[in-house]
């Protein structure tokens, strides 16, 4: 039975750190990825599904790029080049 469960940023976040941990070698990969983000085997595979769907969408092109701010980007630029010694 397909579920439709939101997903909240922090529970993202852990879907994500789980498959940096539980990579596609890992014996019971979705089972550990499910029991990291409290979430059901089958919603982890569809999120997943998702995400490779999202993945290609972009490296095809289909998605756009955000459009910036000059102001927001060279605020971002300096921020990174004053915290790079630290």
């Amino acid at each position: 039975m397909a579920s439709n469960s939101e997903w909240t940023w922090e529970e993202n976040k852990k879907f994500e750190n789980a498959l940096a941990i539980y990579d596609k070698d890992t014996p019971d990969r979705w089972s550990n990825v499910a029991m990291a983000t409290g979430k059901s085997e089958e919603d982890v595979k569809l999120h997943y599904e998702k995400l490779v769907e999202d993945i290609k969408n972009i490296e095809a092109g289909l998605v756009p790029l955000p459009k910036y701010s000059k102001a927001s980007v060279s605020h971002n630029n300096k921020s990174r080049r004053r915290n790079k010694g630290r």
